[in-house]
C-alpha cells in the first residue's frame, strides 16, 4: 500500500526531520519532490509558483507549498497531497476541504471535472488522485452499462480466404512462394476502436498506480470488458482519430477528457519528472475565481442583469494603439439602469493583525484603474473568509474623485449565503 504526505499551502516539508511546524519527508521522497520542482523552473512563469526550496538555519533544506492545490504521484505510489489553506481553520475537516475542492473543480469550463459526483465516495479515506480515479470509474461504468461502441477497424493481414481488396505490393513481397495466402485489406467491424484502446489503456495504468483495493477489484472487473480490445500504441494519435461530433460517442466525452488527463498529462497545469508517476496542481486563485464566478452567474436574475467573465472591453491606454488588457474577473451590468458592478477576486486571508489587513497595493491600483476605465462607481474585492477574518465590520475605502473600493468576504463553506448577500447590494 502507499503513503500519502499530506500538507496545506504554504507549509512546509523538512528533509528527514521531525521538527514542529514542518511536515516530515523521507530524505528519498524529499529529493525526488526536489528534482521535479526544478525540472519545472524553467517550463513556464506558472510552474515557478507551485512549490520553493529553501534552507532554513538548523534545519536545513526545506520545500514550501506555494498557491496551488492538488497531488504530486511518486512512481513508488508515494502522494504529495496539497490542500487549501482552509484546512487549517477550526471545525474545517478534511472531508470538507476535499468536498470543497471538488465542488470548485466542476467550475472549470471545458474539463472532466463537471461530472464529479463524492455524494458516495469516501473522501476522507481517499486522498484527491483515488477520488479522481474513483471518478473515472464510474464514467466507464456507465459505457460498460450500455455497452461499448464498435467502429470499423481497417486491418491488412494474409488471410487463406479472399476478402476486401489484395495489396499487390505486400502480396509479392510475402506470398511469392505461398500462392494460396491472400495478402489483403478489408473493415471489420469491431470494439477495438481508438476510443476503447484508449479506456484501456488508461484502466490498465490506473491499477498499476491506485492504491485503493476498491479501486483496484472494479478496474480488474472492468477490463474484462475490454478483452478484445488493444492497448492504444500511441496515445496522441488515438486521441486525433476521435471525431468529437459523432454523436455515437457522446456517452465517452468525460470519460475520454479523463484519460487525456491520466495518459498525456492534459489537465489544467501539467508538469514532468523522470519519477513522477503523475501531477495534478490547480492555483487556488483560479479555482477561487472560477467558483465565486459560477455560483453568480447561476443566481444572478438573468433577465435583470448581464456577466461577463474575465471581461476584455478595455485596454488602460488607448493612444497610439491600446495596449495593457485589463481584465476584470466578473462584471455585472444592471440592463435597466446600465450601473456596473467590477468584482475581482483574491485568494489571500485577510488579518485585523496585518497593514491594511493584507491588501496589497498593487491590487488597489488595479481597482482604481477599473473604476475609472469602465465608469464603476461599485468595486468589490472579494477576499475568502477565515476564522481570524474581520467579518463583522464594514470595509470600504474611498478617494475625493468618487472611487470607491469595497472589500467583501465569501463563506466558500457557505457560498450561497455570501453570493446572496453579495447580490443584495447590487
Amino acid at each position: 500500500m502507499g503513503k500519502t504526505y499530506q500538507i496545506i499551502e504554504y507549509g512546509s516539508f523538512a528533509r528527514g526531520k521531525n521538527i514542529k511546524g514542518y511536515t516530515y519527508l523521507p530524505n528519498d521522497i524529499f529529493d525526488t519532490l526536489e528534482e521535479f520542482i526544478l525540472s519545472n523552473k524553467n517550463r513556464d512563469v506558472e510552474a515557478l509558483e507551485f512549490m520553493n526550496i529553501s534552507v532554513k538555519r538548523g534545519i536545513g533544506k526545506v520545500i514550501t507549498a506555494k498557491n496551488y492545490v492538488g497531488i504530486i504521484e511518486i512512481k513508488d505510489s508515494i502522494t504529495i497531497e496539497i490542500l487549501p489553506k482552509i484546512y487549517s481553520q477550526k471545525d474545517v475537516t478534511e472531508a470538507k476541504v476535499k468536498k470543497l475542492v471538488m465542488d470548485m473543480l466542476k467550475t472549470l469550463r471545458k474539463s472532466p471535472y463537471k461530472s464529479l459526483q463524492v455524494a458516495n465516495v469516501s473522501v476522507d479515506k481517499m486522498n484527491i488522485f483515488e477520488i479522481f480515479i474513483r471518478m473515472f470509474i464510474n464514467e466507464v461504468l456507465l459505457i460498460v452499462k450500455k455497452g461499448l461502441k464498435s467502429n470499423y477497424e481497417t486491418i491488412e493481414s494474409n488471410e487463406r480466404v479472399f476478402k476486401g481488396k489484395m495489396k499487390f505490393t505486400q502480396q509479392i513481397r510475402y506470398n511469392y512462394a505461398h500462392k494460396e495466402q491472400c495478402y489483403v485489406e478489408y473493415d471489420e467491424f469491431n470494439t477495438n476502436c481508438s476510443e476503447n484502446k484508449l479506456l484501456k489503456s488508461t484502466l490498465l495504468y490506473l491499477y498499476k498506480n491506485t492504491c485503493s483495493l476498491k479501486n483496484k477489484n472494479d478496474i480488474k472487473m472492468l477490463l474484462n470488458s475490454f478483452l478484445e480490445v488493444d492497448k492504444s500504441t500511441n496515445y496522441e494519435e488515438d486521441f486525433n482519430r476521435i471525431i468529437a461530433a459523432d454523436r455515437n460517442k457522446k456517452d465517452y466525452t468525460t470519460a475520454l477528457l479523463w484519460s487525456k488527463i491520466f495518459l498525456m498529462g492534459k489537465s489544467f497545469t501539467s508538469f514532468s519528472g523522470s519519477k513522477i508517476a503523475f501531477a495534478l496542481l490547480f492555483p487556488m486563485e483560479k479555482l477561487f475565481e472560477s467558483y465565486v464566478a459560477e455560483i453568480l452567474r447561476k443566481n444572478l436574475n438573468k433577465s435583470l442583469y448581464s456577466v461577463s467573465i474575465q471581461d476584455k472591453t478595455y485596454h488602460l491606454f488607448d493612444k497610439p494603439n491600446k495596449k495593457f488588457l485589463l481584465k476584470p474577473d466578473i462584471v455585472v451590468k444592471n440592463k435597466k439602469n446600465k450601473d456596473i458592478f467590477i468584482l475581482d477576486t483574491k485568494w489571500k486571508l485577510l488579518s485585523n493583525q496585518k497593514s491594511n489587513y493584507g491588501i496589497s497595493q498593487s491590487d488597489m491600483y488595479q481597482m482604481y484603474a477599473y473604476s475609472k476605465k469602465y465608469g464603476a462607481k461599485n468595486v468589490i474585492l472579494l477576499y475568502p473568509n477565515a476564522e481570524n477574518t474581520i467579518i463583522n465590520k464594514t470595509i470600504e475605502f474611498e478617494s475625493n474623485n468618487c472611487t470607491s473600493v469595497k472589500v467583501k468576504f465569501i463563506d466558500l463553506f457557505n457560498i450561497k449565503y455570501s453570493i446572496n448577500s453579495l447580490i443584495s447590494e447590487l
